[in-house]
């Protein structure tokens, strides 16, 4: 074999080997990128999933922790709508309570043997050692539906007897005589007593006499509801 020849071969043999270890190097720099973008892949996913998971977490907890605020605020909606329909049923009841009062007042104040018995008892005690029995001038005013003293004083004929106006007009000479006379009002029902020598007034109409037993009863009332509705 000659030199030239020699020569040849063996460039061409470096050439291959040259060739099969780029070959090599690049199978295997191939491979290592592989593997690199596996476990970047296999990273990746695995910070997703902990991050689906952590944001699972967040919102599980965001929630329940809603869940609880709104079961917060609808017990709290509860009570208060509990706490307001007490409230505006005593509220009621004690508005109708109030005006039952008043009415039951206003009608037994409008029971004309009442008034005449209120009367005598007026007229004695202007006669006894009472505080009444120094007064010289006592006006005791009547209700407004009584008729007008003055026209029953020139037509007796038209009383009936058993009424107030017939009583009034029958015990109005004797009592003028002590010093007491009488007017009519503006009040529904029950008496006024005006003391003119000392500038009082005895307040026994409607009005007076249920504010009265409101005073004292309303509180007992207000009392036994709380007790009742709770």
């Amino acid at each position: 074999m000659s030199e030239q020849q020699a020569t040849g071969k063996a460039v061409s043999s470096g050439v291959e080997t040259l060739i099969e270890r780029l070959r090599d190097e690049g199978v295997e720099q191939g491979r290592e990128q592989a593997r690199r973008i596996v476990a970047d892949a296999e990273s990746r996913a695995g910070w997703m999933i902990e991050q689906a998971e952590r944001n699972a977490e967040a919102i599980r907890r965001r929630a329940l922790e809603e869940a609880e605020r709104l079961q917060r605020a609808a017990r709290e909606a509860l009570r208060v709508a509990a706490r307001d329909t007490v409230l505006e049923m005593q509220a009621t009841l004690t508005h109708r309570f109030r005006g039952h009062l008043r009415w039951l007042v206003a009608e037994t104040l409008s029971q004309e043997e009442l008034l005449q018995r209120l009367i005598l008892e007026l007229a004695a005690r202007t006669r006894r050692d009472t505080p009444l029995a120094a007064e010289s001038d006592v006006e005791i005013v009547l209700p407004r539906d009584v008729l007008g003293l003055e026209d029953l004083h020139r037509r007796p004929e038209e009383l009936r007897e058993g009424t107030l106006s017939h009583f009034v007009v029958a015990q109005a000479r004797e009592l003028l005589r002590e010093g007491v006379r009488f007017s009519v009002g503006e009040h529904g029902s029950g008496l006024r007593v005006r003391l003119h020598d000392h500038d009082m007034e005895i307040d026994i109409t409607e009005s007076a006499v249920a504010e009265l037993l409101l005073e004292h009863l309303q509180p007992r009332f207000r009392a036994m509801l709380e007790g009742i509705v709770k």
